[in-house]
């Protein structure tokens, strides 16, 4: 069933061509991943969509009704549905003092119970822990309809994705398959382009040749010698005359060849972060930071109890934790030197906000990033390689999109004379090619890295070792990220056996109770126990 149809649809900011778009048409099957350099037009293209934008010309139709997920359009307050709310882990009335993620959750729960055959999401996974991304996930593989949706997470849209959108200087270009097979597809478009791009080179190269060496033996021809006789003079005229028309001809056919020669562009590409970060000096201590008998509560909530963990030289440690765990609340006790976290001497640590406060909104990106004491061309080469062009260089912070301040951000703390870094969300707001470009630098950064991420391939990417917030506790895993999950459900699968023994126990007890068992204690534990085997996983 046909939802959208699009046929040449022009938009543009200023004199800035944001889409042009032939034909587009979007089916009650499909699932569209939009991707895209920031500022490409992913969300405009959305916003065209579903109305909210006017497009400049061109026709767009959409048969159906629609529902809507947004991180910067406010929630309508209304009340979920009981279910709903219990699956993504949410109350059921909308508050303004949610947190990120549980905002986010809230308006997954309102989308996912209108009756819409169409849902437009940008963005959804941001600020969701890993637990309520894999929820989201299963809900949207399971929806009965289309999805029209922008991701940085290249693990979502592989999982839900049969079509992917590429947005590039205003071109749209639909793909067949998940996100894997759309970068195979485009891996294959580029080595094709290369190859093209390299033929027309050469024959253009040989062509151009070819003209030049005829208009030479053109010019070469001998004039008529003075001592010839009128005769031989005319004979040896005709004949030189001869030669030029025909050598003449011969270059108006090689600059046919030439003109009627297929252009061939050579494609963008991508620019690659290979600079030597690596200024801060080098430490020598096997333990960087370490924390013991941690305490935290808020309010009636504990976050911490007795908690410890280490941070050792030269790892690159993700910290993992549901929503509200405690991640941030560690890193600024980090931050601001809990007496119950000690340090090593010379630690310099290089800290990347969520609210990307070490940027000064006046000043120019330049200006904000150059230090004293360092080179202007390795500034403007970072710059450059975070994608910061020429006067691009020289735009105001506060106009910049969130992606492009991350970005800004980043190059300010990798310049500087740090020995660790601490990124807390480093990979909100980054389009795709910008997180692919930050994750090959931190795997090549050679100092030790604290980090937050939800986003499932840029934490095996880059991380080693794992401190996971669970039970008000910091454990501590080695290893990869694949070894991480799966001892972590060997060990989900290990307590759950546990709790079905107890439970068969209890349920022995309670069928034939004896006169010095308490039923109602009893009761209690059984529903209890039940309930921690459903929130496991388990099959009751």
């Amino acid at each position: 069933m046909l939802l959208i149809e699009v046929n040449n649809l022009i938009k543009n900011y200023g004199d800035r061509l944001i889409l042009d778009i032939k034909a587009l048409k979007v089916n009650s099957e499909d699932k569209i991943g939009i991707v895209g350099l920031n500022g490409s037009g992913k969300t405009t293209l959305i916003d065209i969509l579903r109305g909210k934008v006017k497009e400049d010309s061109g026709e767009v139709r959409i048969h159906c009704n629609y529902a809507y997920i947004s991180q910067l359009e406010k929630a309508e307050p209304e009340n979920l549905d009981k279910a709903i709310a219990r699956r993504y882990r949410i109350e059921e009335l909308w508050k303004d003092t949610f947190s990120g993620g549980e905002k986010t959750r809230f308006k997954i729960g309102s989308c996912m119970s209108k009756d819409s055959p169409l849902i437009f999401a940008d963005e959804p996974t941001s600020n969701l822990d890993i637990a309520s991304r894999e929820a989201l996930q299963k809900s949207f593989k399971e929806f009965k309809g289309a999805i029209m949706l922008i991701s940085h997470d290249r693990r979502f849209l592989d999982s839900i994705c049969n079509k992917i959108i590429h947005i590039e200087l205003g071109k749209v270009q639909l793909y067949d398959g998940n996100y894997t097979e759309y970068s195979l597809l485009r891996k294959e478009e580029e080595e094709r382009n290369i190859f093209l791009y390299n033929s027309y080179q050469r024959e253009k190269k040989k062509l151009q040749g070819a003209i030049d060496d005829t208009k030479d033996k053109v010019k070469s021809i001998r004039k008529t010698p003075k001592r010839m006789g009128n005769s031989e003079a005319r004979l040896h005229k005709m004949g030189g005359q001869n030669a030029q028309a025909k050598l003449s001809s011969s270059v108006d056919n090689l600059k046919k060849r030439l003109a009627r020669l297929e252009v061939m562009e050579k494609l963008r590409e991508m620019d690659k972060i290979k600079i030597d970060i690596n200024i801060g000096s080098h430490l020598y201590s096997k333990e960087l930071i370490k924390g013991g008998n941690i305490n935290l509560s808020f309010q009636d909530k504990k976050v911490f109890e007795r908690a410890e963990f280490t941070i050792y030289n030269g790892s690159k440690t993700a910290l993992l934790g549901a929503n509200g765990s405690g991640k941030s609340s560690l890193i600024k006790m980090i931050m601001e030197k809990n007496s119950n976290i000690k340090t090593c001497s010379g630690l310099k640590i290089g800290y990347f906000s969520q609210s990307l406060d070490i940027l000064e909104e006046e000043l120019s990106i330049f200006d904000n990033v150059f230090q004293a004491g360092l080179d202007e061309t390795l500034v403007r080469t970072v710059l450059s390689r975070l994608l910061f062009k020429k006067e691009e260089v020289y735009k105001k912070v506060k106009f910049l999109s969130g992606g492009e301040k991350v970005k800004a951000s980043l190059a300010k703390i990798l310049l500087k004379d740090n020995n660790m870094l601490i990124l807390d969300e480093v990979t909100n707001y980054l389009d795709i090619y910008s997180m692919e470009a930050v994750q090959w630098l931190l795997k090549e950064f050679d100092r030790t890295i604290l980090f937050v991420s939800h986003d499932r391939e840029f934490i095996s990417a880059v991380a080693n070792s794992f401190l996971e917030i669970k039970d008000k506790k910091l454990i501590y895993y080695k290893g990869t990220y694949k070894d991480y999950i799966e001892d972590g459900f060997k060990n989900n699968r290990d307590n759950i056996a546990l709790l079905e023994n107890r439970l068969a126990l209890l349920v022995g007890k309670l069928s034939m109770p004896t006169k010095k068992d308490n039923i109602e204690e009893l009761n209690k534990e059984y529903y209890r126990i039940l309930g921690e085997i459903k929130a496991k996983g388990g099959n009751i």
